[in-house]
């Protein structure tokens, strides 16, 4: 009785065990997800955010240096000569906003680029207009679709196509793991035109986030979640039933708070606004502004950030193959040695008759077999981090 009842508590413990070491994942999860959209969206300011004036008197110049010297580096205010330039600016994003003054004073702003950078500058300039005694006139040079009236909707198409992307290299990884690497290559690829046709699903006839250049949204989107599914196919390969929270780190707690979707750097701290100039998240929603709202203008720019990530993927996956080719050679060399020493041992003890074939599946094949479904069986778990 007393030893049935020592292993019983030896297996709880060991279950028990097994249990608390897979809480690592979640928490880890929870404090970089805290301090990822927390530090990058608790408390949005403003930092070198350009907006012009326009006119070129002498009036409009001390206006200018007026905001400049009161914001203490929160804008970075320039004047402009006509409303042409000041529209010219807003439509290739080289401004926020355009502020004309006089007796109807009229501020100009582009909400397809940053609804929460238009929405800061007219704070800024309605009180500018109200300490003259005359109401404000706001106009949108680049309004966003129907269908996406805060201009956040490419942010959250973003965040589906990620999920998308990141939670089928789980699935490649676990389910999939006895595949040769170049058909799961070939499955993250196929997954990836999948994920990027349910993209454009939703970008366009379920939800009209964006009217036009569909197909554009749709290269760009398949661009972005084969580059993450092949990234994660070949860290997989290295860091086994990790891959998950690495590409969380990776994809949704640095790209999602880097992307510009909600603020744009000019509001973030300066790490995540670092991040923006080279993430694919970022090049991925300003490649659709640039495409769909403002004429493809630094298109190419987002475009490049997007295959380089791609050309990274490729380049793990390349890496990938060389690690598994060579542990396959040391697994035959293993394998064979250990076949001659059980061949020999079975003809002593079974006269030969089996002893061959019972060396074939060896006490080292049986332990990797056993280790690599538990292994799997892990990975699939650590997919709730999804």
């Amino acid at each position: 009785m007393s030893t049935g009842s020592g292993a019983a508590t030896g297996s709880t413990a060991a279950a028990l065990r097994h249990v608390l070491g897979h809480f690592v994942t979640p928490l880890l999860m929870c404090i970089g997800m805290g301090l990822a959209y927390l530090g990058a969206f608790h408390a949005p300011e403003p930092h070198d955010l350009r907006v012009d004036v326009v006119g070129s008197g002498p009036s409009a110049q001390v206006l200018a240096q007026t905001l400049q010297d009161k914001s203490d580096g929160a804008l970075s205010v320039r004047t402009v000569p006509d409303r042409a330039t000041a529209v010219d600016h807003l439509k290739t994003q080289a401004s926020y906003g355009a502020y004309l003054p006089g007796k109807h004073p009229e501020l100009l702003v582009a909400s397809a680029s940053s609804d929460t950078s238009a929405t800061v500058v007219e704070k800024v300039f309605t009180k500018v207009a109200a300490g003259q005694g005359d109401p404000l006139k706001v106009t949108d040079t680049a309004p966003t679709a129907h269908g996406d009236p805060t201009g956040q909707g490419i942010f959250f198409l973003l965040v589906a196509v990620s999920i998308g992307s990141y939670a089928s290299v789980a699935v490649i990884g676990g389910a999939g793991a006895v595949l040769a690497l170049r058909i799961r290559a070939a499955l993250a690829v196929a997954a990836s035109l999948v994920v990027s046709v349910i993209g454009v699903v939703f970008a366009g006839p379920l939800f009209g986030l964006v009217d036009h250049g569909l197909g554009g949204l749709w290269a760009m989107a398949w661009l972005y979640s084969a580059g993450i599914l092949l990234i994660g196919v070949g860290l997989h390969t290295f860091l086994k039933r990790w891959t998950t929270l690495g590409l969380m780190v990776l994809f949704v707690m640095l790209n999602f708070t880097s992307s510009g979707g909600i603020f744009r750097p000019e509001l973030q701290p300066g790490f995540f606004a670092s991040l923006h100039s080279f993430w694919n998240g970022a090049g991925f929603v300003e490649g659709i502004r640039s495409h769909v709202y403002f004429g493809g203008h630094g298109l190419g720019g987002h475009v490049l950030v997007l295959a380089l990530w791609f050309v990274v993927g490729l380049a793990l996956t390349g890496l990938a193959g060389l690690a598994e080719s060579k542990r396959r050679k040391a697994a035959v060399e293993g394998a064979a040695a250990d076949t001659g020493a059980g061949a020999i041992a079975g003809s002593v003890e079974a006269g030969g008759a089996h002893g061959p074939k019972h060396a074939a599946r060896t006490g080292a094949e049986i332990r990797t077999e056993a280790g690599d479904a538990e292994e799997i069986e892990e990975e699939m778990e650590e997919t709730v981090g999804v």
